[in-house]
């Protein structure tokens, strides 16, 4: 079982290094990683010259199972939401206040050593706030 745990972590800390260097590559300025609030936790806080994005990254093997972007439901929007209105409060967040903000999700699937990154940008706009 510790294994599996350690397994899925660096998987996802993989996955989370892959998107950066995405969001960089397209002209993303990486403001924070696996960002807390408490319990809630955003996986990547960026910023280009549309605005600041919360992104949820997402990364699995290939499977059978639905696709990783699937995996960010109601639930998971309104934590990443409610996580991303933490952040605009803070020291590091007021700067960003102003700007628009948009909710991506970033899907890595691996099939063997290549990995396949899918960026999903306003993914979901949250009302529920």
């Amino acid at each position: 079982m510790e294994d599996r745990k350690h397994y899925r972590r660096d998987l996802g800390k993989l996955g989370e290094d892959i998107a950066c260097d995405f969001l960089r590559s397209i002209g993303h300025t990486i403001l924070e990683r696996n960002w807390r609030n408490g319990h809630l936790e955003i996986d990547i806080i960026s910023f280009d010259t549309d605005g600041i994005h919360f992104v949820e990254v997402k990364t699995r093997r290939l499977s059978v199972q639905a696709p990783p972007q699937d995996n960010v439901n109601s639930a998971k929007q309104s934590r990443i939401a409610k996580a991303a209105k933490g952040f605009l409060k803070t020291g590091k967040g007021l700067p960003y206040g102003g700007h628009e903000c948009f909710f991506d999700v970033v899907a890595i699937t691996f099939d063997g050593d290549k990995a396949n990154t899918e960026w999903f940008p306003q993914a979901y706009i949250p009302i529920y706030l």
